[in-house]
């Protein structure tokens, strides 16, 4: 599959990598969550009737060069946080069952606010199904540990983060600090 495009039940969602991560084109989107004939004129109806989407617009719109059938053309896009944003904004079937997950997603991390150990839970049942063996889960779960460990004793005595953290990580990893071969790669 091209890179450049995501699938939402069948609908094409073009996207372009910019600043770390993936950013997609408002009318793909719009035009799989309904049944308009006209993306743009139902965003600027979106924002009408959204008028804290419209006041907060130009904070998650970037207009990004994509690639279309006619070469690069400047488009409007979001990235994932946007995405769920504008999402929230549309009255339509098609995107009620992203309202529901951004719903259950945001209980649970409500939940894991007041339990952290079920954030652990969640991470370790995310590698496992990746097909993740158990001893690797539990070998990565005391590599984070010890890492976190010893990067907050580094910021204690002063170290700072970015570039000092990233030698030191790598030279740690190198000489075999962390006990787990395995996750050397991994951080």
């Amino acid at each position: 599959m091209d890179k450049s495009l995501a699938l939402f039940q069948e609908n094409e969602i073009r996207r372009t990598w910019y600043d770390e991560e993936w950013w997609f084109v408002i009318e793909d989107i719009v035009s799989a969550l309904t049944d308009s004939r006209d993306p743009k004129q139902y965003i600027q109806k979106m924002k009408q009737r959204d008028p804290a989407l419209e006041q907060g617009w130009v904070q998650i719109v970037h207009t990004l060069p994509i690639a279309t059938a006619g070469g690069q053309q400047s488009m409007n896009c979001l990235n994932t946080e946007g995405a769920f944003r504008v999402i929230q904004s549309i009255p339509s079937p098609k995107a009620e069952p992203f309202k529901l997950w951004l719903a259950k997603v945001g209980y649970e991390r409500v939940q894991e606010i007041q339990d952290p150990e079920l954030a652990q839970k969640r991470m370790k049942e995310i590698y496992k199904a990746k097909g993740y063996s158990d001893d690797w889960i539990e070998k990565r779960v005391r590599g984070i540990a010890i890492r976190d460990e010893l990067t907050g004793e580094w910021s204690k005595r002063g170290v700072k983060e970015g570039k000092e953290y990233s030698i030191l990580t790598a030279e740690t990893l190198k000489n075999g600090v962390f006990g787990v071969p395995e996750i050397q790669g991994i951080s």
